[in-house]
C-alpha cells in the first residue's frame, strides 16, 4: 500500500481538532446522487458576527470504464472551477488532473495541472499552476514509506520571481491505530503530533507547534472525540490560550447530522469572545 500524499500526514490527528469545530457560523451541507450517476454537493456557510453568506454548488460525474472524473463548481464569489480527471488509465498508480478557474465578473482566469503517482512505498506530487494576477508557482513533494515509517519533502518554486517559497521536511511512523509525525517548514516553522485510537469510541490527539524567534511561541493542544452510542459523539479540546472547545454531534437519522459547538475563551472569561456554531449535514 502507497504511503499518503504529503498534504495527508498527520490528518488523522488533524481531524481530531478540526472536525465537528465550526465557531461563529452556521455551516449547511447537502449531498445527493442522481439515478443517472451525477453526485450533487451544496453548502453554505453564515457567519454570525459579519453576517456574511457564502455558498457554493458541485457536480461530479464519473466514468469509471476509461478512469475519468468530471467536476463542475460554482461559489456565491461566482467563481467557475471545472476539474477533469483521469486516474490509473494513463499508466499504472497515475493520477492526472486539469483545474481550471474562470470569474465571468472579472474576466481573471487561472489554471493548474496536478499529477500524483503512488508507488507501493512512495507517494510523488507534482502542481504547476499559475494565472491573470497569479505567479507561476511549481508544487512538488514526495512522500517515502517503509515498515510505518514515513519521510517527506515538500517544495514550492515561483519560476516568475525566481525564488524558493516552501522548503518542507517530514518524518513520521504510523502503525494502525498509532501515530506521530514531526515537521520542519522553511527551517523555521517546527510542529508534532501524536494521534492515538485508544479504542472503538475513543480518539485522542496532541498538537505543538512553535516559530523560531516567535512572539507566541509554543503552542500546545490536546483533543479527543468520544462516541457514546452509534449515533451520538462529544469532542473536547484545549489549548495553551486557555481556550476550550466543545461540540455535540449528533445523527437524528440516517443521512442527517446535527453538529452544535461552542469555543470558551477561559484566558478572558469576563471579557467575552466565547463563540458558538451550528452545523447540518445531509446525505443520501
Amino acid at each position: 500500500m502507497a504511503p499518503p500524499a504529503y498534504g495527508d500526514l498527520s490528518k488523522a490527528c488533524r481531524d481530531v481538532f478540526n472536525k465537528g469545530f465550526h465557531f461563529g457560523i452556521f455551516k449547511l451541507d447537502c449531498k445527493s446522487t442522481t439515478c443517472g450517476g451525477v453526485e450533487i454537493n451544496s453548502g453554505g456557510t453564515h457567519t454570525f458576527v459579519e453576517g456574511k453568506v457564502f455558498g457554493s454548488l458541485e457536480t461530479k460525474y464519473k466514468v469509471p470504464s476509461y478512469g475519468l472524473s468530471f467536476s463542475e463548481k460554482w461559489n456565491t464569489d461566482n467563481n467557475l472551477t471545472t476539474d477533469i480527471t483521469c486516474d490509473d488509465k494513463i499508466a499504472p498508480g497515475l493520477k492526472a488532473t486539469i483545474e481550471a478557474i474562470f470569474n465571468p465578473d472579472s474576466g481573471k482566469k487561472n489554471g493548474k495541472l496536478k499529477t500524483q503517482y503512488k508507488h507501493t512505498n512512495a507517494t510523488i506530487d507534482a502542481v504547476l499552476g499559475g494565472g491573470d494576477e497569479a505567479n507561476m508557482l511549481l508544487n512538488g513533494s514526495v512522500v517515502l514509506g517503509y515498515q510505518g515509517w514515513l519521510g517527506g519533502y515538500l517544495i514550492e518554486y515561483d519560476t516568475s520571481e525566481g525564488k524558493l517559497n516552501k522548503n518542507n521536511f517530514t518524518l513520521g511512523y504510523c502503525s494502525g491505530d498509532f501515530q506521530i509525525h514531526g515537521n520542519v517548514d522553511n527551517g523555521e516553522d517546527f510542529a508534532g503530533s501524536l494521534y492515538q485510537r485508544v479504542s472503538n469510541r475513543l480518539e485522542t490527539g496532541v498538537q505543538l507547534s512553535w516559530t523560531a524567534g516567535g512572539e507566541n511561541s509554543p503552542r500546545f493542544g490536546i483533543g479527543a472525540r468520544y462516541l457514546l452510542d452509534s449515533c451520538t459523539a462529544i469532542r473536547a479540546k484545549v489549548n495553551n490560550q486557555s481556550q476550550l472547545g466543545l461540540a455535540f454531534e449528533q445523527k437524528i437519522k440516517d443521512g442527517v447530522t446535527l453538529t452544535l459547538c461552542a469555543m470558551v475563551n477561559g484566558k478572558e472569561f469576563q471579557a467575552g469572545g466565547h463563540q458558538v456554531g451550528l452545523a447540518l449535514e445531509l446525505e443520501p
